[in-house]
């Protein structure tokens, strides 16, 4: 008998079908019964339904735990963000790495796991203007999603071998960054297993580019993971090849509700062509597979897609000659092989 998952499924739109079916297959391939919970949050169902399409989606993740979110259009309202208010997603774990295949600037190796609040900081208040030659907004840092976000991290190292840096600019923020940081060093000290130090944020951006083998795990206030996602990510070689996951905890700081999406958009231009790039959601297919346990069933998807890549297997997009529905075939034959070998069941 294989173990058994229960999956939200957001439908989304453009290639987001395409999408779906690749998903299908390649999990159809893995030792493990991922039984899918369809919800269709494409814009027409939205317009259509309105709220109550919501309604469904949270009611569908809060009952699975898990959620695989293909790309939806932003049009009356952005998904992302409803769902993210609706599920009181206040975490978000992006890993950015050197994807074979990825043109790129950047020559060094990238291997980063971004841990980033989603509340708080600067973004939650559009401030107010105080005259017509001033303005101003309140930065808020709360200690529950910092707690959060840092046990998270600490585990996530725990796991992973992984060292931990919490990054902030605390000498210059010293109420709310200094907040941050002694919630870190608290949560540290219940991890003693695992390397943590701290660097101002300024400086933890030049260092990353200068000698990126020294982090690993980056711990970081809302707006400064925001800057720091799109930053690696652009010396990875694009914004829109890679996965995260979006995190809700419980009161113990648990996690309990988690969803994965691919960072890039809809792509209508190529939408029912078998262009579509199906390297992201695997990715977060990847993610999804380790946060319900299954440790190397999603190492092995996340390995061999990238290995595949590194060996001139590729979509049109990356240069190469497959289609998405080849690259599928390929990524599904290699993850069941890999596992076969390894006696996973």
């Amino acid at each position: 008998m294989r173990p058994t998952y229960q999956v939200t499924e957001l439908l989304g739109d453009g290639i987001g079908a395409e999408l779906s079916r690749a998903i299908h297959e390649l999990a159809a391939a893995l030792p493990v019964d991922l039984q899918f919970r369809p919800v269709d949050i494409r814009l027409e169902n939205r317009r259509a339904k309105k709220a109550a399409i919501y309604d469904e989606a949270v009611e569908a993740v809060t009952e699975t735990r898990v959620a695989l979110k293909y790309p939806t259009t932003t049009a009356e309202e952005s998904p992302n963000q409803v769902l993210r208010r609706r599920l009181d997603l206040s975490v978000i774990h992006r890993p950015v790495y050197t994807i074979p295949g990825v043109p790129s600037n950047f020559r060094r190796e990238l291997d980063l796991d971004i841990v980033r609040i989603a509340t708080g900081g600067t973004y939650d208040d559009p401030g107010r203007m105080i005259g017509e030659d001033g303005a101003v907004s309140l930065r808020i840092v709360e200690r529950r999603p910092v707690l959060e976000a840092a046990r998270y991290a600490f585990t996530l190292a725990r796991k992973t071998g992984k060292k931990v840096t919490s990054s902030s600019k605390y000498t210059i923020q010293k109420a709310t960054d200094g907040l941050f940081e002694r919630v870190a060093t608290e949560v540290a000290r219940q991890f003693p297993e695992v390397a943590h130090s701290t660097e101002l944020f300024d400086a933890l951006l030049g260092k990353v580019i200068m000698a990126p083998e020294k982090f690993q795990i980056v711990l970081v206030l809302n707006e400064y993971g925001d800057f720091l996602s799109d930053m690696a990510c652009g010396l990875a070689g694009s914004l829109g090849i890679g996965a995260s996951a979006n995190l809700a905890f419980d009161a113990a700081a648990v996690v309990r509700v988690a969803l994965f999406d691919a960072a890039h958009g809809t792509a209508p231009d190529i939408a029912g062509q078998n262009k579509a790039n199906p390297t992201a959601i695997f990715l977060a297919l990847s993610l999804l597979l380790y946060q319900v346990g299954e440790i190397e069933v999603g190492r092995t998807v996340k390995v061999a897609t990238l290995d595949l890549l590194r060996e001139g297997v590729r979509t049109g997009d990356l240069g190469g000659k497959e289609t998405t529905e080849s690259f599928t075939a390929a990524v599904a034959a290699e993850v069941s092989r890999r596992l076969a070998g390894t006696g996973t069941k």
